[in-house]
């Protein structure tokens, strides 16, 4: 799995230049086969083009801002596996503000461009974390 912020941050938390970041989404999405992980809003029309299946995690702004608050908890000090190196786990008052803000100002734009690409491509949206479980559960029964 590719977490975006992996590669989007590095250490210090200091943000990958635009044209950079670019570069990098654009040759991670040539792979021939990829899951990714992350938001980016200035990289998703590069991901959807050479997606086949789309998963949208629409889930309330209470359980977002509860799993940010839990996850700073749990990594302390730490760095997550899923962030680079030398950005140990914080929140700012930006980063809430972006949660609060989301429904509003990003999920419009998301949704819309969902819309438009799901003739050609398998597009799933879960709203509770039960849907993603049982989504989950159905493919390794499938699978296995």
């Amino acid at each position: 799995m590719i977490h975006l912020d992996s590669f989007y941050w590095k250490p210090g938390w200091q943000a990958t230049p635009r044209e950079e970041w670019e570069e990098i989404v654009t040759k991670l999405a040539e792979q021939d086969e990829w899951i990714i992980d992350g938001n980016y809003s200035q990289t998703l029309d590069v991901r959807l083009d050479k997606s086949d299946t789309v998963i949208f995690f629409d889930f309330p702004r209470s359980l977002c801002l509860y799993r940010v608050v839990k996850r700073r908890i749990q990594y302390h000090g730490k760095t997550r596996a899923d962030m680079a190196e030398g950005c140990s786990e914080k929140i700012d008052w930006e980063f809430l503000q972006w949660i609060w803000n989301f429904r509003k100002k990003k999920r419009p734009a998301i949704l819309q461009k969902l819309k438009a690409v799901q003739d050609g491509k398998t597009v799933v949206i879960f709203r509770h974390p039960q849907e993603a479980e049982q989504y989950q559960k159905g493919i390794r029964d499938n699978f296995y």
